[in-house]
């Protein structure tokens, strides 16, 4: 299954490809060029474009006095609601303070205390300070930064903007040996090429878009996933969609990336009060306003429902220096008419962050031979049904790290691409407001199996509204009903409440769902799907 797109008009190799420009690519590519292996690194938009200078949340590590990777552990197993990967967490909390150091090490600089040392706050669901934070609340832009400019002084590293990834090619004995993309702009790569490589990493980031309100950028169309679902990959939890419970409402009306207010606004002493002014998470949670966040956003969608409100409101007049602990976000508020150190900030919740993705190992190779994923496009299994706050860049970190290291031990020599034919789809660009209405209603924050199965009913109709004009537009609209097919699908099967995947009809969790449900796509388009057991 693939794409319908033109003939490849040019050729460019590299010994591996990188697909994506955020934390996870970026770590990914520095490393595989410290084995003095060619790169080309390939981004949708302009290279800092993605998801990671967004970040206004921090990155977790147990650095500071008295913690441990144990401690951390914990804590994210008790967010990820049982279902998390022990073994991938025991990955990701052991080799995430050296992954923090060498990132420093490279130039990125994070908030210090009055004492000079790395200042280390908290954020819901961790019960010891260890977020480090930079520049208040732009840490993922300084983190991109100090990234970008390893990158740029790297010769070895090719970078192509402006560039969409539209399919996997695979040898006939189906290993990856390179991509097809399409470049927008003038030029001797102007329009559908092909790379190829002896090794693809995917690390395009979430799929926010294909709900109508999301906190990520409008280039978060889950590329990836679906790029790896088209050529036969496993992908795993993807019902369990973070909805980040503070976002800045502006009106129903608007659709997209809109603007994030950090949980670190909640650490520093922000709370959550509804129309009656009434402290809401206070008796709902040991931890209140700073419990898991699929906490929190379910109870605020609880009081939105019984006072019939679009949102409700984050009290943040007592925070100290709000305009010079949070700019981001003060300049964000002040731009939509509201001043934070006297007004309160009406939020809701909106899609943030997926938990699944493609399924891989604890090297990052997917089921698919010599095709990679990391970041928010892999599932690890570490964050199992709901993502502890700050694990995501982490995670890029700790796990881009690892993938170099596997290439680098196994890349296989390059293959020649496969000359068969497969079935080619692409669908109607004008599909994409219906299909991202019906998900956020019917799939969104509250589920159960009346809304799943319209979401499906209209989905399917979708389907029927097929295009023989490739663009961007049909690529990616094409790329989110795969993605909205597969989300609605596994939200379906399980019939449970866990995590970040709540069902009116299922409120309980129950012991028989502590599995994983992995999805696949064949070549005639069929959706095939299987439970796997979670590793403890």
């Amino acid at each position: 299954m693939k794409l319908l797109a033109g003939r490849p008009g040019w050729t460019v190799t590299a010994d591996v490809i990188v697909i994506g420009s955020g934390v996870a690519g970026l770590t990914t590519a520095l490393n595989l060029r410290s084995s003095n292996l060619s790169v080309l690194l390939v981004t949708k938009a302009k290279i800092d474009e993605g998801s990671t200078k967004w970040a206004q949340g921090g990155i977790a590590a147990a650095l500071g006095p008295g913690d441990t990777p144990d401690q951390h552990k914990k804590d994210t197993l008790i967010a990820g609601a049982g279902l998390c990967d022990g073994e991938a967490v025991n990955v990701l909390v052991t080799e995430g303070p050296e992954a923090v150091r060498k990132l420093i090490a490279r130039g990125a600089v994070f908030d210090k205390s009055e004492t000079g040392e790395i200042a280390l706050t908290r954020e819901g669901g961790h019960l010891r300070n260890r977020i480090l934070h930079a520049g208040g609340d732009a840490t993922g832009a300084e983190v991109s930064r100090a990234l970008l400019a390893a990158v740029n002084g790297d010769s070895g590293i090719e970078v192509i903007e402006n560039a969409l990834a539209i399919d996997i090619l695979q040898s006939d004995a189906g290993a990856v040996c390179g991509v097809t993309l399409h470049v927008i702009g003038a030029g001797s790569r102007d329009g559908v090429g092909r790379a190829l490589a002896r090794a693809v990493v995917i690390a395009t980031g979430g799929l926010g878009q294909v709900y109508a309100q999301t906190t990520n950028p409008s280039v978060s169309t889950g590329d990836g996933v679906a790029l790896a679902l088209r050529a036969g990959a496993e992908i795993a939890d993807v019902e369990f969609i973070q909805f980040h419970p503070t976002v800045l409402w502006r009106d129903d009306s608007l659709s997209g990336q809109q603007p994030l207010i950090s949980e670190a606004v909640r650490g520093e002493g922000a709370v959550l009060v509804n129309d009656k002014g009434v402290r809401f998470m206070k008796d709902k949670h040991p931890q209140g306003d700073l419990a898991p966040r699929d906490i929190v956003a379910i109870e605020i969608f609880k009081q939105m429902k019984e006072s019939n409100s679009p949102h409700v409101w984050l009290d943040t007049t007592k925070v100290k220096d709000f305009a010079e602990r949070f700019p981001t976000i003060f300049a964000s508020c002040i731009e939509n008419g509201i001043d934070p150190r006297k007004q309160m900030i009406p939020v809701s919740p909106a899609s943030h962050y997926s938990s699944g993705g493609v399924k891989v190992d604890l090297a990052g190779r997917t089921s698919i031979p010599g095709l990679y994923a990391c970041g928010e496009t892999a599932c690890t299994g570490a964050h199992g049904a709901n993502r502890l706050a700050s694990n995501s860049l982490l995670e890029g970190l700790v796990f881009g790290t690892r993938i170099s290291a596997d290439i680098t031990a196994n890349i296989a020599e390059q293959s020649v691409p496969s000359e068969k034919n497969s079935t080619e789809f692409l669908l109607d660009p004008a599909i994409k407001m219906t299909l991202q209405l019906a998900m956020s209603q019917g799939a969104g924050v509250m589920r159960s199996a009346q809304s799943l199965g319209e979401t499906l009913t209209t989905l399917k109709q979708l389907s029927t509204h097929t295009s023989d004009k490739p663009c961007i537009e049909a690529w990616e609209v094409s790329n989110l009903y795969l993605l909205a097919t597969a989300i609605a699908q596994a939200a379906l099967k399980r019939e449970e409440t866990r995590g970040s995947h709540w069902r009116s009809d299922f409120p309980e969790s129950s012991n028989e769902w502590v599995k994983r449900i992995v999805q696949s796509y064949d070549n005639d388009g069929i959706w095939l799907s299987k439970l796997d057991e979670v590793k403890k």
